[in-house]
């Protein structure tokens, strides 16, 4: 998993830039219109389901976690053609789907993390975004009346939280990379 992280880590810069971007469309246009809300959702959960499949791509076969980064893609390319497929989707069905996309996505980012504790230093920052991801979905679902502009500085916080620590991740593996290289180099 470490490896696909090393090969892949400009991957993960790309996925926290579309986060960043997202969360601050989003908190720029609170007052946007519910359907723009579930475009903008759809592009994001799209684009970062299509990158998360291309570090899974760029794994070597048989490299553990591979088939994890691949059902975390195929779920959010699957969140963003359902969103597309259905624009004139309701509130809380939009809710509904970005609550349980933010939990699994949260849960599967823990569970690597446990993975990759002896291998990468300063996990918790994968914990904390999962942790993260999943106490977001969790108050999705807790509080789905809560009204559509709560729910939009909610969903635009989230996802710069989320993609700040994406940044601070890819740089921390780009950082491995570049000391296996220069230990490569040495040897």
């Amino acid at each position: 998993m470490v490896e696909t992280l090393k090969r892949g880590w400009w991957l993960l810069v790309l996925r926290g830039v579309c986060a960043v971007l997202f969360g601050v469309l989003t908190l720029a246009r609170p007052g946007i219109a519910l359907v723009t809300l579930v475009l903008f959702f759809g592009a994001y959960a799209l684009v970062n389901g299509i990158f998360t499949i291309g570090m899974a791509m760029r794994s070597p076969s048989g490299n553990p976690g591979k088939g994890t980064l691949i059902f975390l893609g195929l779920l959010g390319i699957a969140a963003g053609i359902v969103t597309f497929a259905y624009p004139g989707i309701t509130a809380l069905t939009l809710l509904w789907v970005i609550a349980f996309w933010a939990i699994l996505t949260g849960f599967f980012e823990i569970l690597a993390a446990v993975r990759l504790r002896k291998e990468l230093k300063n996990e918790w920052v994968l914990i904390l975004s999962g942790a993260l991801s999943v106490l977001f979905g969790l108050l999705v679902l807790a509080r789905p009346g809560a009204g559509a502009l709560s729910i939009v500085w909610l969903i635009g916080a989230y996802a710069i939280l989320f993609g700040l620590m994406l940044l601070a991740l890819a740089m921390r593996i780009k950082g491995l990379a570049s000391q296996a290289r220069a230990a490569t180099r040495l040897a």
